[in-house]
């Protein structure tokens, strides 16, 4: 046994950090058992089988919410790392496995979008006896994994394994192929039996501020998916607290860039994983509290002072802007990261129901809503959910795709005719 925290686990028989800590709901004490028997081969089969990111949301989960923090040994403040097991079981399967041959049932489905839910989704429909075809704007496999999450977090070479498994298993990647357009979503709701959107929340929320559109301003998304093809000169500031922020600082750090978080609450009110924050303090980022933009002007940003306030009536803590304390920071670039919203042109003219929020409208397993007639198209991930951890949109993947299988297993009926 390579790792001893192994023999802290107290293997509860009704495990907080599966139960409650994790959304996939890892089977830890089943996997720790046998990884205590060195029987790791079990215990990472069993692992993939569950979530096939085992190996990458591993690593870029925030444990500290999830299984870390759920933890019943979290009371005493010693928490089992268990995230740094399952890595170590996880990792060496992923490069080697491959999909079982299995009995088709006769149905196809459509992926569209590669990312966390799109794999792990083509994968399940795959074990489940389907034809799967995965559809994606991006040249690769892997959306957020590749073209968002920097390599310095993420190994590239974890996510492109499912380059080899979707390979020998005959699952088709159609790279470059964006839906909404010229291939619509109504031809593969009618070539195919169902459909399974993945396509994420890409695109950046704007700040809503006057000069925005100054050539300074960078998108987040943009630069995360290629640093080289941005200058950000010597100083860069970033607006947000979220991951999609720390990934843009510690990326632009890292380059040389003098860089700065600028934030209009406390640290405890980041999304972001704290121990990304700790990361990006430790690769010189600075933070600047209480912080909010109020105009992008010649040479740097505008910024108006904030503070928390108890509001009196509901005794909730709100942070307010405070007029009067503008000031100017000067910089070369600046990197609004404060949120993203889902892109609607994957669904072209063929629109399902959208809420006021801007997201599709679906049941609890994902069925979005159409007035069109279409009623076999699923969805998953951050297209619903808006932007969430990888871990969180495996588990909305998962809902989808037992619909999908029970749709199935309810008989005809319940497949579109084509």
């Amino acid at each position: 046994m390579k790792n001893k925290e192994a023999l802290r686990c107290l293997l509860c028989k009704k495990p907080r950090c599966s139960m409650l800590g994790c959304p996939g709901h890892t089977p830890v004490p089943e996997c720790m058992a046998l990884y205590r028997e060195g029987r790791l081969e079990e215990a990472a089969e069993i692992l993939f089988n569950n979530n096939p990111l085992s190996a990458i949301t591993s690593r870029v989960c925030d444990w500290k919410k999830f299984c870390l923090g759920a933890c019943i040994l979290n009371v005493k403040k010693i928490p089992v790392r268990w995230y740094e097991i399952e890595q170590e079981i996880s990792e060496d399967y992923l490069r080697r496995v491959v999909l079982s041959s299995r009995e088709s049932n006769g149905c196809s489905v459509a992926v569209i979008g590669s990312g966390p839910a799109g794999i792990v989704a083509a994968v399940w429909l795959y074990n489940a006896g389907f034809t799967v075809e995965i559809f994606d704007s991006n040249a690769e496999i892997g959306g957020v994994l590749r073209y968002g999450i920097p390599p310095f977090r993420l190994d590239r070479s974890l996510v492109s394994q499912f380059d080899r498994i979707f390979s020998s298993a005959g699952i088709l990647f159609h790279g470059g192929s964006p839906v909404g357009k010229d291939l619509t979503l109504r031809d593969l709701s009618t070539s195919y039996d169902f459909v399974f959107i993945a396509t994420g929340a890409e695109k950046s929320l704007q700040l809503g501020i006057p000069g925005e559109d100054s050539p300074m301003v960078v998108d987040a998304l943009a630069y995360l998916k290629s640093p080289s093809s941005f200058d950000l000169g010597k100083k860069a500031i970033i607006i947000g607290g979220g991951n999609v922020a720390m990934d843009s600082c510690r990326t632009a750090a890292r380059s040389g860039v003098e860089t700065a978080v600028y934030y209009r609450k406390t640290f405890e009110n980041m999304p972001a994983n704290p121990f990304e924050i700790e990361e990006a303090q430790r690769d010189g980022v600075k933070f600047e509290l209480f912080e909010a933009p109020v105009e992008v002007s010649d040479g740097g940003v505008v910024f108006r002072k904030c503070q928390n306030e108890t509001d009196p009536e509901t005794g909730k803590v709100i942070t307010k802007i405070i007029d009067g304390t503008d000031h100017f920071v000067a910089c070369d670039s600046l990197i609004p990261a404060i949120s993203e919203r889902p892109n609607l042109s994957v669904f072209g003219d063929t629109m399902p129901e959208i809420n006021k929020w801007g997201y599709p409208i679906s049941d609890d397993n994902g069925l979005l809503t159409f007035q069109n007639g279409i009623s076999n198209v699923f969805a998953a991930g951050d297209l619903l959910l808006g932007p969430r951890t990888v871990v969180e949109a495996v588990s909305s993947a998962r809902k989808a795709v037992d619909a999908i299988i029970d749709a199935v297993s309810a008989g005809p009926a319940n497949v579109t005719e084509r």
